[in-house]
């Protein structure tokens, strides 16, 4: 046992939470926002890096100061509700979505453009896949090992060949901006950012990376923090090289793909265009190792938080999980995606003002006082914003424009959640200090 790591260990660890992160929203979303934002790539890709490495990152260091997961950081809103929005975050980077669409986005990337699109096809590729997430996820103690060592470097080197090329052979000159993007570059970035599933991932990644880091001999609580973060760091500046080399390939690619074709097939057209058959085989084994070692890492963390909550053994639940994720698996990526976008922009800012507020908890009197309305605003909005989008109520989204600042860039939530910020941190002021 030792009491420090390596830089060797350090580098592997840095290297396995960027491999953790990047899965498949993380290849298939940001070619998208590339190809539509045209002429303002650069606005877009603001906003989307902030969703998708800004916040994460943030989320990795309150975890790590923290000392704990999600239902550590939100101790301050209660045990029951942190226990809830605990428990919806695992079950939607889990089985509900995040795990599934691994398997699914793939298998669409990799296996359909060599093999074609059958039901037969796609649940013997999951059926295979999920066995061998299985085998890797019943010893979480040596991801470190399995990913930091081994999978994570393959990974690297083929999104480095896939960036670079980006970079080097565009696919020719960008094409003008959808409308949407004319007028709402960055907050349709910042809401594709929600799509990488980051923030609610890096919730659970961060107890995924302690273990990790315990696993190694290390108990101190300092230690754990800082190695916690600093893989974070080395994490966020990966992800930003290869979102920035996806966005490059996407705002190259109009002239092979229309405008308004899915990730998955804007990726297909560059490689092909660019290494021609090769690169049908290259996609698909980029986008399998990328895809399953995300997968074993939601596994691992999915299975761990579970197993404390309800009397079943880690392994048996990561059979269970696997199972279940493979069923829902081959119900087809559309509907995945749509039936997910609603409750995504449910949670994600309530997930946001925790982190936020997280990193203020020693400044209150009783942070309570402080994170329970305003939280539960930033719910509240959030829902009425996805209600009024999922049912096109145009009487609700002109109210809201009229009278709510930003509402029409999609941001509802945000003014009313500052203005009880802003009135509560005031009154914990007051009521505490006379």
């Amino acid at each position: 046992m030792t009491d420090r790591l390596t830089i060797k260990d350090i580098i592997a660890l840095g290297f396995m939470t960027f491999a953790l992160f990047v899965g498949a929203g993380n290849i298939i979303f940001p070619p998208v926002v590339g190809i539509q934002s045209g002429e303002h790539i650069c606005t877009a890709a603001i906003g989307f890096l902030i969703t998708s490495v800004g916040l994460p990152i943030c989320t990795i260091i309150a975890v790590a100061r923290a000392g704990g997961g999600i239902e550590v950081l939100s101790k301050p809103i209660g045990k029951t509700a942190g226990t809830i929005l605990a428990m919806i975050c695992y079950l939607l980077v889990g089985p509900l979505f995040a795990i599934p669409r691994t398997a699914n986005v793939s298998f669409e990337v990799g296996i359909v453009p060599i093999l074609n699109n059958t039901k037969l096809i796609m649940l013997l590729y999951s059926f295979i896949y999920f066995i061998l997430i299985v085998i890797m996820s019943l010893y979480p103690s040596k991801l470190i090992d399995i990913i930091g060592y081994f999978l994570a470097p393959i990974k690297i080197i083929a999104l480095s060949i896939l960036g670079l090329a980006a970079l080097i052979w565009p696919a020719g000159k960008n094409i003008p901006a959808n409308i949407a993007y004319q007028t709402n570059a960055f907050s349709l970035g910042f809401i594709n950012g929600y799509l990488t599933m980051d923030t609610l991932g890096a919730l659970v990644f961060s107890m995924v990376i302690v273990n990790a880091i315990r696993a190694r001999g290390i108990s101190n609580k300092k230690l754990l923090a800082n190695y916690t973060i600093i893989a974070g760091l080395i994490a966020g500046i990966g992800l930003t090289l290869v979102y920035i080399s996806l966005f490059r390939l996407g705002n190259s690619s109009g002239v092979l793909v229309s405008q308004n074709v899915d990730g998955a097939s804007i990726l297909h057209a560059y490689v092909q265009s660019t290494f021609g058959k090769v690169g049908s085989i290259f996609l698909m084994l980029l986008m399998f190792i990328a895809c399953i070692v995300t997968a074993i890492g939601l596994t691992c963390a999915w299975a761990n938080f579970f197993s404390q909550y309800i009397n079943i053994p880690y392994k048996l639940l990561v059979y269970m999980l696997s199972i279940f994720s493979m069923i829902i698996s081959n119900l087809g990526l559309d509907l995945l995606i749509k039936g997910v976008i609603p409750i995504l922009t449910i949670i994600y800012p309530p997930c946001i003002v925790l982190v936020i507020l997280s990193f203020t908890v020693k400044f209150w009197n009783r942070s309570n006082f402080i994170f329970i309305p305003t939280m539960l605003v930033s719910l509240i909005f959030s829902v009425l914003d996805s209600i009024k989008h999922l049912f096109f109520l145009k009487k609700i989204d002109f109210i809201f424009n009229q009278y709510i600042p930003l509402s029409d860039k999609q941001f509802t939530w945000l003014i009313p959640t500052v203005l009880i910020f802003i009135i509560f941190a005031i009154l914990d002021r007051i009521k505490f200090f006379k």
